[in-house]
């Protein structure tokens, strides 16, 4: 099997392995007693500890420089996970990935301040079209989700877009070892909210392919994988991901996701795709490497 084989299938084991997230956050029950917000934070605590540890023993040795662009990449990859959880408790699990899935477009903004990459008349058509579709989730019904669920879901996106860009600059380091970092600084704030919501034997059960499978061996694949395929591949396999969550959680869990949000979503994801592809082959023809 060539390497491109295996990076194809580790990127695509990554996004089906992301894709789960949503329908095992809504099948943990935790204390119904306790708020959704803390419930959430309980959540992504409990999930960050197996997958810090899923990580360490698969991918030593971790190197920690302890610099400031490692400690902030951790720090916005820990938002970026606990805002997630909370909107996906908040709302409906469509709104939470979809409406995370618009970080591309805060990423090439930030890129032009942090990173002084230009931006393009064509992102800025994609960002345009990005915020059409999320207008469509706050419409009347606020898209089958609630708003602040919803508002959530968005600041995870912002924060999901912030770490992208600081692992871009911390590329030359350990990529890994700033999501270790995060993962570990995320049990420090949702560790606390255990107590009093403390997981039942169901839970537990959930919790485990949700820490080990879906986030610690998720991220695994996909650093592993992304090395080796074009960066038109690594911009359209992890499209699976915010296609699939909805699916899932509308199978075996019954939650629907409104017409607003549907449409939403599709505008969402072709727009963030179309850019992704538009990048990778306009850096292609100019024979420099494509990041996304």
């Amino acid at each position: 099997m060539s390497d491109r084989t295996r990076g194809v299938l580790f990127v695509l084991a990554a996004a089906v392995l992301w894709s789960s997230g949503g329908l095992l956050i809504k099948l943990i029950t935790l204390n119904p007693a306790a708020s959704p917000i803390a419930r959430g934070l309980a959540i992504a605590g409990g999930r960050s500890v197996i997958a810090a540890l899923v990580i360490w023993a698969f991918a030593r040795p971790i190197s920690f420089r302890f610099t400031r662009g490692q400690f902030l990449g951790a720090l916005t990859y820990a938002g970026t996970v606990i805002f997630f959880v909370i909107a996906t408790r908040l709302t409906t699990a469509a709104n939470a990935i979809l409406l995370q899935y618009t970080a591309p477009m805060y990423a090439a903004l930030l890129s032009y301040r942090m990173l002084r990459e230009p931006i393009t008349r064509f992102d800025w058509l994609s960002i345009l079209f990005v915020f059409a579709g999320m207008t469509l989730f706050f419409l009347k019904d606020l898209g089958g989700g609630g708003m602040t669920g919803d508002i959530i879901a968005v600041i995870s996106g912002i924060f999901f877009a912030l770490c992208v860009v600081l692992l871009r600059k911390e590329r030359h380091g350990s990529p890994l070892g700033i999501v270790l970092l995060g993962n570990i600084i995320t049990v420090a704030i949702g560790l606390p909210f255990m107590i009093g919501n403390a997981p039942s034997g169901t839970d537990l059960l959930l919790l485990l392919p949700l820490g080990a499978l879906q986030l610690g061996l998720g991220y695994i694949c996909f650093v592993r994988g992304v090395r080796h395929v074009s960066a038109i591949e690594g911009t359209l396999i992890p499209v699976l991901e915010p296609i699939l969550n909805p699916i899932w959680v509308v199978l075996f869990y019954g939650e629907r996701p409104t017409i607003n949000a549907v449409i939403g979503g599709l505008i969402v994801i072709a727009a963030v795709t179309a850019r992704g592809v538009h990048k990778a082959m306009r850096e292609r023809r100019d024979g420099r490497p494509a990041e996304s």
